[in-house]
């Protein structure tokens, strides 16, 4: 019997493991990272262009030539230290040190490691710079600082939380509803024309709150300028092309430049956006309705960007939370009852 369980045991699905584990160790990082890159079917094209810039700047001068048997916690520690000697930005870091660990991920489950490499490695840690929001005051003189086209995108992102790119492809047959507006598309800085939405497949979509003004905005602009395939912003010297990032992003510049208009120090274009969740959370709708809105590809993020704006200390909270235990001893005020009290309830609760 033992004879033939040690045959078993050997036999061609251990085989197969084992040349498994040995083809694969014994491949370069490089060339094990194009073979998965392959299998990374589910990222869009600005997704796949934001690996590559990781892959060719930070993780392949490391790592290229590197076998993946010889990884090991070691070595990703040292991967990080050296992004922080050659001061990549803790954005990068945290970046670089993600696409890593989802690539040693899968070289353990294919068995090339008996423990995940990047276990128990801390993580750079990255904080967003606290976000910059303008004030109500500050945001009703920006939205008409520029032409009608950057008050469409500023109403948008403001009053909708689109990015940029989003509010560029504003589209009138996206109104879903009176207070609905379905974000389908985007405006793809690199390649100038409408792509999927961040994080997002082609054909997936948000639906996001719709004030009563920023439709009247997209209604207004819609029967003053007209739309192409109901799409409102164009290429101002060629309607058949999108609405350029640059576009925005000059008028922007010129309106700093200009010193007419009040705008916080170190406010840029996105922070109309951040306005929209301050606006959001000042007034307590859950951060979760907020980061599905916004489009975040987790609640992590919205969270480490915008918990400064959470109303909330545990003071507050006692305080509100004390409202509906009042309430159960209106008109019973009368102290907590005491082991005598209700001892005495007893031996007088006969009938």
């Amino acid at each position: 019997m033992t004879e033939i369980y040690n045959e078993k045991k050997a036999g061609p699905r251990s085989r197969s493991k084992a040349e498994r584990i040995q083809k694969y160790g014994s491949m370069r990082f490089e060339e094990y990272v194009e073979e998965w890159k392959a299998g990374q079917r589910h990222l869009a094209a600005a997704s796949v262009r934001h690996l590559d810039s990781l892959l060719e700047h930070h993780l392949y001068p490391a790592l290229a030539s590197r076998r993946m048997n010889s990884f090991d916690h070691k070595v990703v520690d040292g991967f990080i230290r050296l992004m922080e000697r050659n001061g990549a930005g803790l954005a990068t870091q945290a970046n670089a040190f993600d696409k890593l660990r989802a690539i040693l991920l899968d070289a353990h489950r294919l068995g090339v490691f008996t423990d995940n490499p990047a276990a128990g490695v801390k993580p750079p840690q990255y904080d967003p710079k606290r976000a910059v929001i303008p004030s109500p005051e500050q945001l009703r003189a920006i939205r008409t600082a520029g032409d009608h086209a950057l008050m469409l995108i500023v109403d948008l992102m403001s009053g909708c939380g689109l990015r940029n790119g989003e509010a560029a492809a504003v589209n009138v047959n996206n109104i879903a509803a009176d207070a609905v507006y379905r974000v389908t598309e985007q405006v793809v800085m690199s390649t100038r024309q409408y792509g999927p939405l961040k994080h997002r497949k082609a054909g997936e979509y948000r639906d996001v709150p719709l004030p009563a003004r920023v439709r009247e905005t997209i209604e207004w602009y819609a029967e003053t300028y007209g739309t192409i395939d109901g799409y409102l912003l164009r290429q101002p010297t060629d309607p058949s092309k999108p609405y350029p990032h640059r576009g925005m992003d000059n008028q922007w510049r010129r309106i700093r430049a200009s010193g007419k208009v009040d705008i916080p120090e170190g406010m840029v274009l996105y922070g109309n956006r951040h306005f929209f969740a301050s606006n959001c959370l000042s007034n307590g709708i859950p951060i979760t309705d907020v980061a599905e809105w916004m489009g975040h590809k987790s609640l992590d993020v919205t969270f480490k960007i915008y918990r400064h704006l959470m109303p909330g200390s545990i003071n507050k909270a006692a305080r509100v939370l004390n409202l509906n235990l009042a309430a159960l001893s209106q008109g019973a005020r009368c102290r907590p009852r005491t082991p005598r009290d209700r001892g005495n309830l007893v031996g007088t609760s006969g009938h």
